[in-house]
C-alpha cells in the first residue's frame, strides 16, 4: 500500500520561520475555516440546530473519550467488535485525526509525559500545548520513521487503517449530509460551533490540565484535576486521577466529578456491552495518595516545574 502519510510529510515549504509540510498547512486551513464558521453562528441560530450540535458534541466527544482514549489507548475496558468500532467512527467525526494517530500520540504523552518529548508538552509553553501541536507534525510526533510504532494492535485490523487514511472524508461527508438536511443552521452549529467547542476542550486537557488544577496524587507530573474541562471534556478533565490510575475505566473518582463518559461504560456493563472494566483498588489509591507523600511531591514538584521554566526537560 502506497503509504501517502509519508509523502504529505515530504512536501514541505518555508512559512513563519519553520518548515511547514501539507499536513500542518491542511491542519491549520480546517482549523481556521471551522473557527470562521463559528462566528456565524448568531446569525444562523435556530433551535433544532442549536440542539443538533448539543447531540453531535455528545456523539462525536464519547466517541473521543470512551473510544479512541479509555477503550483503544489503555484497554480500560472491552466491548464487542461492532461496538468498538462504531464508537470509533463517532470519534473520526470530531476531526481529531484517526484513531490510529490519536492513539499513538497519546501513548507517547503517557511514555514522556511533560518532558520535550511529550507530544504536547507544556515544556515547549501553553501555545503548543493547546493547539501548536495540532499543527506541527514533526513537533507532535517526532521522525516519521518511530510514528504509529506503538499501535501495533490497532494496525493489525484493516478497519482502522482504512480510517486512518480516509478519515477527513468521513467529516466532509458529514458536513455535505448535514447542509443537505438543515442548511446553514445545520453547518454553522453541527460542524463549526460544535466541533470548535469540543477541540479546545480536549486541547485543554492538553494545556489546561497541565497547569491549572488540583493534584490529589502522586503521579511525578503537572497533570492536574480540573472541574471546567471536566464537564466540557465529558469527564476528561479530571486528569491528575487519569495521570495516577491510567488504566483505569472511571476518571471522576468521587461522587461529585462528574464523569459523563463513565456513566456511558458503567450502562454498557450493567447491560452486558462492556466486561473487564478495570478501576483502581483502595491498596493502589493509598499507595498514590498525595497525603502519604507530600513531602517527596513537593520536592519533585519544584524540581519539575522549575525545569519547565527552563526548557530544561
Amino acid at each position: 500500500m502506497l503509504d501517502w502519510d509519508y509523502w504529505l510529510v515530504k512536501w514541505r515549504v518555508e512559512f513563519w520561520g519553520r518548515e511547514w509540510n501539507v499536513i500542518d498547512i491542511g491542519s491549520l486551513t480546517s482549523l481556521v475555516f471551522l473557527h470562521l464558521l463559528s462566528l456565524f453562528a448568531p446569525f444562523y441560530f435556530t433551535w433544532t440546530a442549536f440542539w443538533l450540535a448539543i447531540a453531535l458534541y455528545f456523539v462525536s466527544g464519547v466517541g473521543v473519550t470512551l473510544s479512541f482514549h479509555r477503550n483503544l489507548s489503555h484497554r480500560s475496558f472491552k466491548l464487542p467488535r461492532w461496538l468498538e468500532y462504531f464508537f470509533a467512527y463517532c470519534g473520526v467525526l470530531s476531526f481529531q485525526r484517526s484513531p490510529l494517530d490519536w492513539v499513538s500520540v497519546h501513548r507517547s504523552h503517557h511514555q514522556f509525559t511533560d518532558t520535550m518529548k511529550d507530544p504536547h508538552s507544556p515544556v515547549r509553553g501553553f501555545w503548543f500545548s493547546h493547539v501548536g501541536s495540532a499543527i506541527d507534525y514533526r513537533g507532535r510526533n517526532g521522525n516519521y520513521e518511530p510514528r504509529l510504532k506503538n499501535v501495533g494492535d490497532l494496525k493489525g485490523q484493516p478497519y482502522y487503517m482504512f480510517l486512518h487514511y480516509t478519515y477527513p472524508l468521513h467529516y466532509i461527508a458529514l458536513g455535505v449530509l448535514l447542509h443537505f438536511m438543515g442548511g446553514m443552521p445545520f453547518l454553522v452549529w453541527g460542524m463549526g460551533v460544535r466541533t470548535v467547542l469540543f477541540l479546545h476542550a480536549t486541547f485543554g486537557i492538553n494545556s489546561i490540565c497541565h497547569t491549572w488544577g488540583q493534584q490529589i496524587w502522586e503521579t511525578g507530573d503537572l497533570s492536574r484535576n480540573n472541574w471546567l474541562i471536566g464537564l466540557l471534556a465529558l469527564g476528561e478533565g479530571w486528569h491528575n486521577n487519569h495521570h495516577a490510575f491510567q488504566h483505569s475505566a472511571r476518571h471522576g473518582l468521587e461522587w461529585w466529578q462528574i464523569d459523563v463518559t463513565w456513566y456511558v461504560i458503567r450502562f454498557l456493563e450493567l447491560v452486558g456491552l462492556a466486561t473487564e472494566v478495570k478501576l483502581p483498588t483502595e491498596t493502589q489509591k493509598k499507595q498514590r495518595a498525595l497525603s502519604n507523600n507530600k513531602m517527596i511531591h513537593e520536592e519533585k514538584q519544584q524540581q519539575l516545574e522549575a525545569k519547565v521554566q527552563n526548557g530544561n526537560l
